[in-house]
């Protein structure tokens, strides 16, 4: 694939993983689609303010808002999700269940470095702010010394 193809897939790439993370959050909040495994959770426990991150944080990766630092707290959130709630099952995540975990976590580690792509809301206020910072300099009037 060329190289021009790399931001527009980061977009889709963004959009995709937004959606299946807002998944989680609803799942965990609301039980939609489906109820997850003992919710849907208080947003005052760990996972109710997991699945609040989750949507709120799925829905700006989806937009492409904040990208950067967004998904740098989602990657946290995974990571922590990933140490705390899969890692004591088992070294290996194949065998503990955190494989998800894990690649969300670096996932949006890459989006944490690479940024929304050309298709989110980040890249427009980007072009509209520097189409706004263009200025036009007025050239210098002469000076009229009789009039003083």
């Amino acid at each position: 694939m060329s190289a021009r193809w790399t931001s527009s897939l980061l977009s889709l790439l963004r959009v995709v993983v937004g959606f299946l993370f807002v998944v989680h959050g609803t799942q965990k909040l609301f039980s939609l689609p489906a109820p997850a495994p003992g919710g849907p959770f208080d947003v005052t426990t760990m996972f109710g303010a997991a699945g609040v991150i989750e949507m709120i944080g799925g829905t700006l990766i989806i937009a492409g808002l904040f990208t950067r630092a967004v998904a740098f707290v989602l990657a946290g959130e995974m990571a922590v999700a990933y140490f705390q709630v899969h890692a004591p099952n088992s070294f290996w995540p194949i065998l503990n269940g955190g494989e998800l975990a894990v690649l969300y976590c670096f996932t949006f580690l890459f989006m944490a470095a690479a940024g929304g792509g050309r298709w989110s809301l980040d890249a427009l206020i980007g072009r509209s702010r520097a189409s706004r910072s263009t200025t036009v300099v007025a050239e210098p009037q002469p000076t009229d010394r009789r009039a003083a």
